[in-house]
């Protein structure tokens, strides 16, 4: 296959079409792969009402030996078609999630992150024989380690408040009118929260970015890929849930809006401009007075070199902001400007970034 088919949801075996896709040509995979669960015995409610388990033929292998080549076979397959620079999630519970780890490493993949997905809704543990299974662990690797990979640091950052997002992520279940069913009973044993596919996607992808789903299942990945304006691929054994997926997908309706709104500004990926650049370019000549948090008090003088000289004494706009806060500092948001043109005080760093797109052409 020389073009990767794009937007579609390919049915057959994950490592057959994984084999016939263009090498290198994926930037981000989300794997759902069976969980081996290997449950014996009908699970009873307390008042004796079966619970819907997943018991699919699809889930079930001979032994560990079976699952270990099958885990190894679709990763090698998947580790072809990612790019260098892509990533890779893995989900999975206590019973295969270790083994697809050592699989992993066994490839050379380099773990980034062990993510746990804390339930907010968990199933009960109804025999009270051990701990309520709570959560499900996702696993977040390269292709190679020390490769510039994809991570959106700022919209996570943003989307939990302001603060760093932590690697246990507590997220209800799938439930409600978001659980597809057919004819009163679940489509998909193991649908994942549209969440949960949301916070993977936006990570560590772009608008325009290819994410494949070779477990594609009822389709979630397609979904959440298609409303953040990304491409999307799925692979899917099932004919019905294939089916199943292309009704889901074709129902998303992506906004009008341009791309730019599912962007993220991550500085890190800025290129970087010194402060002696603003100095020697005029911007700033020396001999310009910069103020620390706008205090009239706290004037520092800039210099040719691009240091700040403070009293007596003298250092970059980072040292000396640390030693007036006695503490960690960005000096680029700590000292103010006097602007020729509004007459007010201006962060320098809204400077930078406008002398930055001149320099870079960088689109607003």
């Amino acid at each position: 296959m020389s073009e990767l088919p794009l937007d579609q949801v390919l049915q057959g075996d994950c490592i057959e079409v994984l084999s016939s896709l263009p090498a290198e040509s994926v930037d981000l995979i989300f794997a759902d792969p069976p969980y081996n669960l290997q449950l014996q015995k009908e699970l009873l409610r307390p008042n004796q009402t079966r619970v819907d388990r997943v018991d699919d033929k699809w889930d079930q292998f001979e032994g560990y030996a079976a699952y270990d080549a099958f885990t190894r076979a679709w990763l090698t397959a998947c580790r072809r078609v990612l790019k260098p620079n892509g990533t890779l999630w893995a989900i999975g519970t206590y019973h295969n999630i270790h083994r697809v780890g050592a699989v992993l490493q066994d490839l050379d993949f380099w773990t980034l992150n062990e993510i746990t997905w804390i339930k907010a809704n968990p199933m009960p543990n109804f025999r009270g024989m051990r701990f309520a299974n709570a959560h499900e662990t996702l696993l977040w690797v390269q292709k190679k380690r020390g490769v510039k990979y994809r991570f959106n640091h700022h919209t996570m950052k943003a989307l939990n408040g302001g603060k760093q997002m932590r690697s246990d992520w507590l997220l209800p279940i799938c439930t409600g009118k978001e659980r597809l069913k057919v004819n009163g009973e679940k489509a998909h044993s193991t649908q994942k929260p549209e969440s949960l596919l949301f916070r993977v996607i936006t990570s560590s992808s772009d608008p325009g970015h290819v994410v494949l789903d070779p477990f594609f299942g009822s389709g979630t990945t397609g979904a959440v890929a298609k409303r953040l304006h990304r491409r999307w691929l799925g692979i899917e054994q099932r004919p019905e849930y294939v089916e199943l997926a292309r009704k889901r997908i074709e129902a998303v309706v992506p906004d009008e809006y341009d791309q730019e709104i599912y962007m993220t500004h991550e500085p890190r990926r800025l290129p970087r401009l010194a402060f002696g650049r603003l100095v020697e370019m005029g911007h700033l000549p020396p001999g310009t007075e910069l103020y620390y948090q706008k205090a009239q008090d706290k004037k520092a003088t800039v210099r040719a070199d691009g240091t700040l000289q403070l009293g007596a004494e003298q250092g970059t706009i980072h040292s000396l902001a640390k030693q007036l806060m006695d503490g960690p500092a960005n000096g680029w948001l700590c000292w103010y400007y006097m602007d020729p043109t509004s007459g007010e005080l201006e962060k320098i760093d809204l400077l930078r970034e406008q002398v930055r797109n001149e320099l870079y052409q960088i689109e607003e």
